[in-house]
């Protein structure tokens, strides 16, 4: 692959990934696939002991990689607070990472689960979203936590 591809390649998952914080932000819905075992899952590209759990923005995005060893599983929405609070914080404290709108490829972005959550609070503190936490007073809240706990 030449340095141009890679550079393309980088700049679309990149491109992909802030399609995925805009678009999560504004449903307040984030995807995942679910079958009989339970969440979708896979390994990082860079460490066969580190666990990806892919999310998308979408629930086409999701279908179109329910193939193979994903065939029979069904995307499934998840609010967005609950994506946060709860999800985010589990696979942060599990050392886990976030495959974000991988394509029928299975490539996208893997990123650190607080960053994303801190990137989404970002990005709904920027559009002066309302969104009840359940355990925040407020967005400014979430973010001072995540930040503490990215130190």
């Amino acid at each position: 692959m030449t340095a141009n591809n890679m550079l393309q390649d980088t700049e679309a998952i990149e491109g992909k990934y802030t399609l995925f914080i805009e678009k999560t932000v504004a449903s307040k819905l984030v995807w995942v696939l679910k079958g009989k075992n339970g969440w979708a899952n896979s390994h990082a590209a860079d460490s066969e002991d580190v666990v990806v759990i892919p999310f998308w923005s979408d629930r086409a995005l999701a279908k179109v990689c329910a193939k193979d060893d994903w065939r029979g599983y069904l995307p499934v929405e998840i609010p967005l607070v609950e994506f946060l609070e709860s999800w985010c914080v589990d696979m942060a404290e599990n050392e886990m990472l976030a495959g974000i709108n991988w394509d029928a490829k299975m490539v996208g972005k893997e990123a650190e689960a607080l960053n994303v959550a801190l990137d989404m609070l970002n990005r709904l503190k920027a559009i002066n979203s309302a969104i009840a936490f359940k355990n925040y007073g407020s967005i400014d809240e979430f973010i001072a936590d995540i930040s503490e706990s990215n130190d």
